[in-house]
């Protein structure tokens, strides 16, 4: 399909791995709409910017693909139905995973009189996650094209991981070092903030990332997406994004600066995966520390610094501690219960967004969950 005949884009949310594409969407000739939630407009544009500085495009091409993209998108409401050409429509839903996220649900007529539906879940969340709302019951459909991520593992709950965070602080920072966090700059940075501040953390906290800096900024401005929770901390007077200890780090000399700090400290920073980002520089001079700790708060892909730390391939003297509770991604009994949720069973599923184990153990456990037919 050549790019100038698709007539909308849908985005479910604006972690770069689902929206990086659409620069060069735009250079391959695409013109038309592009759809998502209020929310997801707010951060599309402070997304993509940091992502093209790294893209190698002149500063005039970066400046046009912005301008074209702020044209082309477009926020809608959730819950609400909007039609499209040809009479096909569609329906946002919340679907927990970031401020923004959203499930989708088409209607297409058919020539019968009747109707098909698909449901897009895009990424789905967690239950009982730090300022999002739960992700929302799905309606029946006919084919539900379903993510995979976590289909092979369930997450520990909430409680426990926040105690699991706790402890391991407590023991980290009692030797006086320093707790390194690698955290996307998108979800991930905004729920450390938050249970930082639950657990009233006594020592200094540095965010080094002038991406989650502006990001904070845009979630603290999207207060009427919060989950009941965060906005009555907020009406409290207790800003469940902001806290004494916290501070943050905008300039490269201040990150210079930084890296001079002594502890007890908590430095967070990205990226995620440690492939990149100011998290980098810290490691380099870290990690050859015994009185450090380096905590992996999310998913850490094949091949990738962090995950080669965690298996040992790097060698490091600082302690590593994971604590894989903080996915952004519903686990398998979350996925399951969401389509269990649905007034009937969808008629046809196909997973995606996961590794094969994944999709098969899912796949499995949807059957067994499912019964007969499936």
């Amino acid at each position: 399909m050549p790019p100038k005949k698709i007539h909308y884009l849908f985005l479910t949310h604006a972690h770069i791995d689902h929206i990086g594409r659409v620069p060069d969407l735009i250079d391959a000739g695409f013109n038309g709409e592009i759809i998502c939630t209020h929310a997801t407009k707010a951060l599309l544009l402070p997304m993509l910017q940091d992502a093209m500085s790294f893209t190698g495009r002149n500063p005039e091409a970066i400046r046009y693909l912005e301008q074209t993209i702020d044209d082309l998108s477009w926020g809608f409401e959730l819950h609400e139905e909007f039609v499209l050409d040809q009479g096909i429509s569609f329906k946002l839903g919340n679907a927990g995973h970031i401020l923004g996220s959203c499930f989708i649900r088409f209607t297409f007529p058919l020539n019968t009189g009747n109707n098909y539906t698909v449901i897009f879940s895009g990424d789905l969340g967690c239950t009982d996650t730090p300022i999002l709302p739960d992700p929302d019951q799905p309606e029946s459909c006919d084919l539900l094209i379903l993510e995979s991520t976590y289909g092979d593992r369930n997450h520990t709950g909430r409680k426990e991981r926040i105690q699991s965070l706790t402890q391991i602080l407590d023991k980290a920072l009692r030797d006086n070092g320093i707790v390194y966090i690698p955290a996307f700059a998108l979800g991930r940075t905004q729920e450390l903030i938050y249970e930082l501040d639950r657990i009233k953390t006594k020592v200094p906290v540095f965010i080094d990332s002038p991406l989650s800096l502006k990001i904070t900024e845009i979630y603290t401005g999207l207060q009427s997406f919060w989950d009941k929770e965060a906005k009555a901390l907020k009406a409290a007077g207790d800003h469940p994004l902001d806290f004494k200890n916290l501070y943050s780090v905008e300039n490269f000399l201040d990150h210079r600066k930084l890296m001079e700090i002594k502890g007890p400290a908590i430095i967070i920073a990205g990226s995620g995966m440690c492939t990149g980002g100011r998290i980098v520089d810290h490691l380099d001079q870290g990690l050859d520390n015994p009185k450090n700790d380096i905590l992996f708060v999310g998913y850490q892909a094949k091949g990738t610094p962090g995950r080669r730390m965690m298996e040992g391939k790097i060698p490091v003297k600082a302690a590593i501690h994971t604590l894989s509770g903080y996915s952004a991604h519903a686990d398998q009994a979350m996925l399951i219960n969401w389509v269990k949720s649905m007034p009937e069973p969808p008629k046809k599923i196909t997973l995606v967004h996961g590794d094969p184990h994944a999709r098969k153990a899912l796949a499995n456990a949807l059957q067994r969950h499912l019964g007969a037919g499936w």
